[in-house]
This record gives structure tokens, sequence and C-alpha cells, in this order.
């Protein structure tokens, strides 16, 4: 239920309003490298550390993002999956494109300017895609719960609730009714082709994969403005950034909680406090946001690392989380006595995640190490994993008694037709095989005889069959390992 604030109380005022909007999906299988031509040709740019003149090119006056810094977070495993240097496919492949588009947000109560500074297409491994749309409210004085219902309003992506069937956005000449339509016919037009239907084709309602009420996760910076009569971030404020609790239907500021215990416990188990009373991080699977009051030069500091080291540690997790469940749900449509192919692929991709992809330790520095260890551990993706383990080990097993039980069925058909060619077979017909065949002779052939010549010739033919069976499973499993790694 929500709960509307007393209206006595002051509304806070944000200087800066800056947000990212993060949505996954599916890449068909076997087109990435079709969508990287389609990126480039629609403007996008490859992004590389090395090339330092992007540390200022996508996120608006004013910010830069160091890319040496960056680089020194992360350990070099996971360096060299977020920031390849070449054409790696088991990496992020981050493509950005500068958009600088002035557009308005209409909803009943008011007209919310903003700027779409920039956007980011990733693309990385196990089909996965990330795009991230990056958003800058206009103005030197925006109420808190404005900033909170705009987030709301853009994250999602078709109308699920009666806020969404008001809100409007305005591009130019160009007016959009749902956010999805201003995504995917403005800002990556060229995208939708390449997106991978299938894992969503049993659903009633859904359209698009991996989310939840077709809603996008937030990543914001707020900065607050530091007044003397300001008591400061306060525990309302807090859940309410993490919720993206904004204004009800009559225009009012709004908490979706109201008892004071449990909105403490929630701050507590969900907020990074090590900078208080100025500066809180909040997290929950959707939102990661920075709160602060600090100055203004500290602030442009703490958006840089929003923009930075903070943004690569929230699409890892997120990352981690989808994969993860990709993996279960896999695990849980195989049929364990036919699909022998997809157990050996659902086998190698889980050992290709554990060892390239998840770590315990990827961060050096103790601040951002305990922000990713706190958003790993909002995700679940520890449990998640240790889920995963599980199902690896009874698959193992499974194989093994499987492959254990075929190679005895084998063994005992071989030893029975060796024995019985090799002591039956051979001694009534092979004087007759030896150089050159007597074919007219075999029509006077016993019925024993023509016995004998069967177990000789069948015996053969399995023989041959088995070692190209052999030499074909062989081949497809080294051409479906080979066309994972490229996709």
């Amino acid at each position: 239920m929500n709960e509307s604030l007393n209206e006595s109380s002051t509304e806070p005022l944000l200087h800066t309003a800056l947000m990212q909007f993060i949505f996954p999906f599916s890449i068909k299988k076997g087109d990435s490298k079709q969508l990287i031509q389609q990126l480039q040709d629609d403007g996008f740019t490859r992004f590389f550390l090395d090339n330092k003149e992007l540390e200022a090119a996508y996120y608006g006056e004013g910010y830069c993002v160091s890319h040496e810094r960056m680089e020194r977070t992360y350990l070099p495993f996971a360096a060299h999956v977020l920031f390849p240097r070449r054409k790696d496919a088991d990496s992020f492949r981050r493509f950005s494109r500068v958009n600088n588009l002035d557009c308005i947000l209409e909803i009943p109560q008011q007209s919310i300017f903003f700027k779409i500074l920039s956007t980011d297409i990733f693309i990385c491994p196990f089909q996965l895609g990330f795009v991230t749309i990056r958003v800058q409210l206009e103005g030197d004085s925006i109420p808190f719960s404005i900033a909170l219902e705009f987030a709301d309003r853009f994250r999602a992506l078709e109308k699920t609730f009666i806020q969404d069937d008001y809100t409007y956005i305005h591009c130019g000449e160009q007016t959009y009714e749902m956010v999805e339509d201003f995504v995917f016919r403005n800002l990556v037009d060229g995208l939708e082709p390449y997106l991978d239907q299938s894992d969503i084709n049993g659903a009633y309602f859904e359209t698009l994969p991996f989310f939840v009420d077709e809603r996008m996760q937030v990543q914001a910076f707020y900065g607050f403005q530091n007044e003397e009569s300001s008591d400061g971030i306060s525990v309302n404020l807090r859940y309410r950034a993490s919720q993206l609790d904004g204004i009800d239907l009559n225009g009012k500021p709004y908490a979706s909680a109201s008892d004071p215990a449990y909105i403490a416990n929630y701050c507590h188990e969900h907020s990074y406090n090590r900078w208080g009373p100025d500066t809180y991080y909040m997290m929950n699977e959707q939102t990661f946001c920075c709160m602060t009051r600090a100055e203004q030069e500290i602030a442009v500091s703490l958006a840089n690392q929003m923009y930075g080291q903070y943004y690569y540690g929230f699409l890892l997790n997120i990352f981690h989380k989808i994969v993860l469940l990709k993996l279960a749900n896999m695990h849980s449509r195989l049929r364990i006595n036919h699909d022998y192919e997809e157990i050996d692929n659902l086998i190698y991709s889980i050992n290709k995640f554990s060892a390239k992809f998840y770590f315990l330790e990827l961060i050096s520095q103790s601040q951002g190490r305990e922000i990713f260890l706190q958003l790993r551990k909002v995700y679940g993706n520890d449990a998640l994993f240790e889920e995963v383990k599980e199902t690896l080990n009874d698959l193992f097993q499974y194989q093994d008694k499987f492959q254990s039980k075929r190679r005895d069925n084998l063994l005992m058909i071989l030893t029975v037709f060796t024995v019985v060619s090799g002591i039956y077979g051979m001694n009534q017909v092979i004087d007759d095989l030896d150089g050159k065949i007597q074919w007219s002779k075999m029509i006077g052939y016993s019925p024993f005889e023509f016995l004998a010549l069967f177990v000789i010739m069948s015996g053969i033919l399995i023989s041959v069959v088995l070692t190209l069976g052999a030499l074909v499973s062989e081949l497809k499993r080294r051409h479906r390992k080979k066309y994972k790694d490229l996709d």
C-alpha cells in the first residue's frame, strides 16, 4: 500500500540527477557478428580503454571517467573480461554513441525536461547483451520526488501500471506513447531484429526477455543541495530512492511502506553507509543509486565513479545473475533420458562460466570490493552459483553412470560377436573368404554356414558403423564447441 507523506515535510531539492537505465536482452544464436556490423553502421564506436579521447565523450559536460583508474580497480583476470584489448568473444564488447537529445517526459502532474546523453550496447558471452541509456535531468533545483518519478516512469518499457497510461515522451517532432517505442525506434533502432524471443515463447504477456514487469534496471546519482536547514539524508529518503517512490496520482510524494521499523531494517540490509551521513549507496535487484550532500567537487567525483568503476560492477552482477538463471533454466528443461547433447552443452557452459567469469575476488580496492560484494549479496548470486555447482555435480554423476552403462553394453556386444565369429564363424567359412573369394561356392552353403557368414559380415559392419559414429560424434562436439566460443 502506498503511503502519502506529510505535506508539511520539506521536499528536498537536487542540484544533479544522473541516471543510467540498463536492460538485458538475448542475442539470436550466431548473430553477434552481424549485430556488431550493424552497430558500426549506425555510428556506434567500439570502446577501448587505451582510447583516452573517450574519457569525457559520453557522460555530459563536466564529467570524465578515468580509463586508467577503471582498469586498476579490477584485478587482471576481471579486467581482461570487462576491458578487452582486442576482439575477444569471451568478453564485454562495448559500443557507444553520443546522442545529446533534448526530450520531455509528460506525466499528468507536469513536464519533466531531460537529455539523453549517450547510449551503450554491450555484446557479452552466453548470447547476452545490455543496452544502457544515459540520462541527465535538466535544471539546478530538481525536486527529489520528481527525479524518482521520472526514473520509475522511464524505466517502464511497456504500459503495465495505470501511471504508465498517462506517460508520453516528446523528442524533436516525434511523440512516443511507450518508452519501448522511443528506445527501439530512436535510440537503438537497428537492434530489434537481433533480439532472441525464444526464451519467452511460452509467456502470455511478456514481450522482452529477462524482465520484471518489463522494467529496466536503474543506476542513479542524486546530488542534494546542501542547505543549513537540511536534516540530512533521512532513512525515509533512502528507502524511497531504492524503491523509486516518486509521486502519487495527486502529485504528492509517497512511500511504499509506512512502518518505521521495516524501513530502518530495509535500509540497514540494502545500503552502504561508509561515508554517512553525507553519502549513501542504496541497492536492490532493480536499482543502485548514490545519494550525497557533498560539495560540488566531491559530488562530481562520485558521479564519475558511478559512470565508471561502479557501472561495470553493477553490469557484472547483472550478468552473473542472468547467466546463472539461464543455466538453471537449461537444466530444468532437460529430458535426462533423451537430451544427451544438451547435457554435454550444459556441462561445458557451467564449466566455462565458473572458470572465466565468476570469481570470489574481482576488485582490488576495498571500497569498490565492499560495494560489489553487497550487490552480489542483494542479487543472491552466491546462492545461485552453489545451486549451479550442485547441478554440475549431478550431471557429471549421471553422465558417468550413463557412459559406463553404454560402455558395458557395447563391450558385451563386441565380446559376443568376437567369440562367435572367431570360434564359430571363422572355422566354418574362413577358407572361402581367403584370397580370391569363391562366390559360386556359397550357393551350396548349409544353413549353419550361412549363419557363420552373416555373423562375420555383421561383425565387420558393426565395427565400421561404431567407428564412423565415434568420429562423427567427435566432429560434432568440436563444431559445437567452436560455434559456442565464436558466438
